[in-house]
């Protein structure tokens, strides 16, 4: 059972009682007559192959509230993309598949990249990019829920007490964060948020100072949860990183586009787990050592567009910050490990910290040699001024491409 405790900077909504499913999914049919509620699931193929997207889809088929769902297929070639059509086709609900590597969203996606508006670099950023362009050209859609395809614990409770809080009609709520604890097999999991993203967040107030940015990112309890909702209508103004920054960067432009209180994170499990990162301390390409270098430059662009003032002397100093703030949680997690019984490898959490110190200072030399670098994928509204006809060609590939043999 959840506590009650509210940060102040966003609303916390939690579980305090257990809601029955079905008293919930009640409410959300009445909801959905007047919202309609699409779902995206961005997936490599691999996942296919995999327990978990099954375990997925056999919830999903409960889930009569969704209108329609978005699925964007990766790394899928024909006989592939042949076998995702089947694999999916159970889905009672409407559903497309994005095939992102088939002929033609591949000649679309050549084309906004000649002119200067496509994604930079693949991945889920891009991926969700164009299930977001599909969605838009839809036009069925008044909310948008998006959670990842490799969650081992998925219960159809996630998704309706993730959409709940922005399809209920009298919330003013227009985007919400899912968290839950990060728990499997009687170990502590979550190590950037637990390890990089809270304490970075409190050194960079330490070192520079109070700022509502860092107030805000701190007020969420699991801010690199891939599960969020929004209202439909903030899509075309939203710009999402093509790096591994995509959660932090979608709570930033959030921040920048909503005001605090049409934000809000829900309570939406109490087990998680999925797929885990190797921490990659060899290759800062792959693994969490590329997840922590592109979190940490996505936060040191967000406070430089807010004014803040970096050099080489700040991210040395943000370091030792950091590095002593983290031990000092770490601390703190591995006594909370052993008191409810649970694994924490406190010598690997300690390389982590040190691998994460070292990637601050060169996620940092990295920003200040290119501060003109921008991740950002260009938003919707942008890409439709230059490109009237976008939306209908993606949908036109999208159905093409469904009915192929």
């Amino acid at each position: 059972m959840s506590d009650f405790h509210q940060t102040g900077s966003v609303a916390t909504l939690h579980s305090l009682n257990q809601r029955p499913i079905d008293d919930l999914e009640r409410h959300l049919k009445i909801f959905a007559e007047k919202r309609k509620i699409t779902l995206i699931l961005p997936s490599l193929f691999s996942e296919l192959e995999t327990p978990a997207l099954a375990g997925i889809l056999d919830e999903l088929e409960g889930a009569s509230y969704i209108n329609h769902i978005v699925i964007g297929l990766d790394r899928a070639d024909a006989e592939q993309f042949a076998f995702a059509r089947n694999y999916f086709a159970r889905l009672p609900q409407r559903h497309d598949i994005l095939w992102n590597d088939g002929p033609r969203l591949r000649q679309i996606h050549d084309g906004l990249q000649r002119a200067g508006l496509a994604p930079a670099e693949p991945g889920k950023g891009r991926n969700v990019w164009y299930c977001i362009g599909h969605t838009l050209a839809s036009a069925n859609s008044d909310v948008v829920a998006l959670h990842d395809c490799d969650i081992v614990t998925y219960k159809r409770e996630m998704l309706s007490r993730l959409v709940y809080p922005v399809a209920n009609p009298e919330f003013p709520y227009q985007f919400c964060k899912g968290y839950y604890p990060r728990i499997a097999d009687q170990r502590l999991g979550g190590r950037v948020t637990r390890l990089l993203v809270t304490p970075l967040l409190l050194a960079l107030q330490k070192c520079f100072g109070a700022h509502d940015y860092l107030e805000y990112l701190k007020g969420f309890r699991y801010p690199l949860a891939g599960e969020f909702a929004m209202r439909t209508a903030i899509l075309p103004d939203m710009r999402i990183p093509s790096d591994w920054g995509l959660e932090i960067g979608v709570l930033s432009e959030v921040w920048r586009n909503l005001s605090r209180h049409a934000i809000c994170q829900a309570d939406i499990s109490d087990r998680y787990d999925h797929k885990h990162q190797p921490l990659s301390e060899d290759d800062a390409t792959n693994g969490l050592s590329r997840m922590s270098m592109d979190i940490s430059k996505s936060l040191f662009r967000k406070l430089a567009t807010d004014g803040v003032t970096c050099s080489n002397e700040h991210f040395r100093t943000l370091k030792a910050t950091y590095y002593r703030i983290a031990l000092d949680l770490l601390e703190a997690y591995y006594n909370d490990a052993r008191m409810n019984g649970l694994t924490l490898d406190r010598h690997g959490e300690e390389k982590a910290v040190e691998l994460f110190a070292a990637n601050i200072v060169e996620a940092g030399n990295v920003f200040l040699e290119n501060p003109m670098e921008t991740p950002f994928i260009p938003n919707w509204s942008r890409v439709l001024a230059a490109n009237p006809d976008i939306l209908q060609q993606i949908a036109t590939a999208v159905a093409e491409d469904s009915l192929t043999r």
